[in-house]
């Protein structure tokens, strides 16, 4: 009797082929370009997000210094710089006469920060230093300041638009946002 040497095998010198097709790796491709942009649209904006947020502490931190600079000074060129004894449009028997808002700014000889002695002097000041006058530190030297300063006396209700200062320092961030700080600044 013959004997058959290939009995427990059915397939006669063919071999199973283990992998993927060219149409299976092609379409885990195309799977996985679509996973990694739609991750990548939720990832940028909020690093972004996140980074915008240093800058509003920062800014706020600027303003705050410099607001505090500004609000330490006298209220009028023509005001008591040493007590507030004298000042100007009080209601009293030597009246003298605030300094008019066009001619608002640095008045001559002044032509520093350090110089400034009363707070519309700030009035246009546009600079990248700190409060103290100095460069701004390397993590703030792409912030820039702006200051305007108005009279808002009636704003507040006190009867005579002249008896305040309103003091509206703008920081623009290293990605433009403008963020705008006010304070205010009695005639008294």
């Amino acid at each position: 009797m013959p004997v058959n040497v290939f009995s427990g095998s059915k397939h006669l010198g063919a071999s199973k082929n283990t992998g993927f097709t060219l149409i299976e790796v092609i379409i885990g491709i195309v799977v996985l370009a679509i996973s990694f942009s739609v991750i990548m649209r939720v990832i940028i904006p909020t690093e972004q997000h996140s980074a915008d947020q240093i800058h509003q502490v920062k800014a706020a931190e600027l303003a705050q210094s410099l607001l505090a600079e500004i609000t330490g000074r006298a209220f009028d060129q023509n005001s008591d710089m040493v007590g507030g004894v004298i000042r100007c449009d009080d209601a009293s028997a030597t009246v003298i006469t605030c300094t008019d808002e066009a001619n608002f700014g640095a008045e001559v000889g002044e032509n520093e920060r350090s110089l400034f002695n009363d707070v519309d002097d700030y009035h246009g000041y546009s600079a990248r230093v700190n409060a103290s006058g100095d460069n701004l530190d390397a993590s703030y030297n792409t912030f820039t300041l702006a200051v305007a300063v108005s009279y808002q006396g009636i704003e507040l209700g006190l009867g005579n638009d002249r008896l305040a200062k309103r003091i509206i320092i703008t920081v623009t961030t290293p990605l433009g946002t403008a963020m705008t700080f006010t304070g205010y600044k009695a005639n008294f």
